[in-house]
């Protein structure tokens, strides 16, 4: 899917991009929790799960990985490379996964651009996971309003 306005395309990918995903997870969320190849692998090679990464040019930009159970999708993590970001590639990434229809995440309560981001596309707080995360911090529960 490529948009004229935009400097960038957005490509599904399956399993043989797990090693790109860990690459690009890794130099986004430096200092947090970061997912490595194998975690990525394990996750694509289950059903329901897609990433969908942005490209401009050859280059990886970004990407989103979600999961469809039945009719709800949720979004397992979205990364957007540092030299990258305020190009509109996360808004896209999230808008490509609102197409599926109902979508819910988790968002650390501390990621304020990220919980921007999803307000924008749509999402309203949906409740609060206490120590979601492996630093004991709280999660956010967003879901989106688009249905």
């Amino acid at each position: 899917m490529s948009s004229p306005e935009k400097d960038f395309q957005l490509k599904t990918m399956g399993i043989e991009c797990a090693p790109l995903l860990a690459a690009l997870h890794k130099v986004t969320f430096r200092g947090g929790e970061v997912w490595d190849a194998t975690s990525f692998a394990a996750l694509l090679s289950g059903q329901g799960t897609e990433a969908t990464v942005a490209l401009i040019g050859h280059d990886p930009a970004g990407f989103i990985l979600s999961r469809t159970v039945l009719d709800e999708t949720e979004i397992l993590t979205l990364a957007v490379h540092p030299d990258f970001r305020c190009k509109g590639i996360g808004k896209s990434l999230v808008q490509h996964v609102l197409q599926k229809g109902k979508v819910f995440l988790e968002v650390a309560v501390c990621n304020k651009p990220a919980a921007v981001l999803y307000e924008k596309c749509g999402f309203v707080k949906a409740g609060l996971r206490r120590g979601y995360y492996r630093d004991g911090s709280d999660a956010q529960v967003l879901v989106s309003s688009n249905v």
